[in-house]
């Protein structure tokens, strides 16, 4: 089969990886400069290491990235470091990733910890899901471990995560995060972007071809089967329409709404109603550390932090693969119709470097070497109250045209290992059917 994949980012590059595989001649179109999507990373010329746009790491139980690196002969490239991770709450960070950091725990009484505690074990330990996902976060958590625990605990991270939403997320969604977390977190050698390079290699070297800077205009079904895919005039140097027996979308709902305009109404209808946050993520490169040994930091919206997280890298990397920069991610999640998403880098940095002195009373704006500033529309899907009925499945009505996205890989959370999951399920529904 002739088939095309939409999106070279973990997800189309999985399931090319498996399509090509099994013989099918396999094309993957891109509009991007470089393959590996929101994991993907970028590198200054100082540095030995890329760094991703978006902050990222695997937990021990990512069994589906962590078996497909073994696939690709790179298994040795994965090492799973001990950063600390914290809240950040009255003005002072305290470290929260263990049972005994959070015994210590001077915000909580002894009642609202034992509470704690044992919902959390509950979550660790529970895989029913579905009957969580029938009630908000919001209203089990404060239930089961009481309002002192949540507010101070809980309910910033879904406020800061979700803004208005944060009453209607699942509890599903919120079991997911805890179900699945370790201690140790992964990384790659070189970065995402060395694991994403290895793989756009296999998957190149299995035959399929990889197109760059090639946006999608328009995708048609033709009256006797298969499609045709057409592109903008912006692509240099223009193709004619490519004509291809199956096609797969990675892409976020609006914009498979947008390309598939022959999808069924109530079709997208359906995918008109999955909501999504964006995010939005200051990189800086430091002269000195900004903290002392945290990695990751959660900071609460109604402290003032005009972000959600503080992650400094470079606590859970060591800053020699980046000429010894000190790496500081101020990160958050928004409305895509939020501000923050029309302002300049140096607009953004007005309104974050002077929060940076709460975490360092000694950070001067001199120590920052270089900036970065990233951002996209589409990085968390939203999901509400019995979710598992709202999503799509992985074959859309018109027959031969599959989607896969981080909007389907519910009650997981998004991110690189439930990408490959979706990718290489799809694939397998995709060969099922042919």
């Amino acid at each position: 089969m002739k088939i095309a994949v939409i999106g070279a980012g973990i997800a189309g590059l999985s399931a090319a990886f498996d399509l090509a595989g099994s013989g099918h001649q396999v094309t993957v179109f891109e509009a991007a400069s470089y393959t590996g999507g929101l994991a993907a990373g970028f590198k200054s010329q100082r540095w030995d290491w890329h760094l991703e746009h978006y902050y990222h790491h695997w937990f021990e139980s990512d069994h589906d990235i962590l078996g497909l690196i073994n696939e690709i002969g790179q298994r040795d490239k994965v090492f799973f470091p001990r950063p600390t991770t914290s809240i950040y709450t009255d003005g002072k960070i305290y470290p929260f990733d263990s049972p005994l950091r959070m015994l210590f725990f001077p915000k909580l009484p002894l009642i609202p910890k034992i509470r704690f505690g044992l919902t959390g074990l509950y979550l660790r330990l529970s895989k029913n899901w579905q009957a969580m996902e029938k009630e908000t976060a919001h209203n089990w958590l404060t239930r089961t471990m009481g309002q002192t625990a949540y507010k101070i605990l809980w309910e910033p991270l879904l406020v800061g995560k979700f803004g208005e939403y944060y009453k209607q997320v699942n509890m599903a969604w919120f079991w997911a995060r805890i179900h699945k977390r370790s201690i140790r977190l992964g990384y790659f050698e070189g970065g995402f972007q060395a694991f994403i390079d290895a793989l756009t290699q296999k998957v190149t070297d299995r035959g399929a071809r990889i197109c760059l800077n090639t946006p999608i205009s328009a995708i048609r079904p033709l009256p006797d089967g298969g499609f045709n895919i057409e592109f903008p005039p912006t692509v240099d140097p223009p193709p004619g329409p490519e004509t291809f027996d199956r096609v797969l979308v990675t892409v976020s709902p609006q914009l498979l709404s947008r390309i598939v305009p022959d999808l069924p109404p109530g079709y997208l209808a359906a995918l008109q109603q999955l909501k999504s946050m964006g995010a939005v993520v200051l990189i800086l490169a430091l002269k000195h550390p900004l903290t002392q040994q945290h990695y990751w930091i959660n900071l609460p919206k109604d402290e003032g932090t005009p972000f959600l997280a503080l992650v400094e890298h470079t606590n859970f990397i060591d800053s020699s693969h980046y000429d010894n920069d000190h790496i500081v991610y101020c990160g958050d999640y928004l409305n895509p119709d939020h501000e923050y998403f029309s302002l300049s880098k140096e607009e953004l940095m007005a309104r974050f470097l002077p929060y940076l002195s709460r975490f360092n009373p000694d950070f001067n704006p001199d120590w920052v070497k270089e900036s970065w500033l990233f951002k996209t529309k589409y990085a968390q899907p939203v999901p509400p109250v019995n979710h598992s009925q709202n999503i799509p499945g992985l074959r859309t009505p018109i027959p031969g045209l599959y989607w896969a996205s981080m909007s389907q890989v519910y009650p997981w959370d998004r991110g690189t290992n439930y990408a490959v999951e979706i990718g290489r399920r799809v694939a397998r529904e995709i060969m099922s059917d042919v």
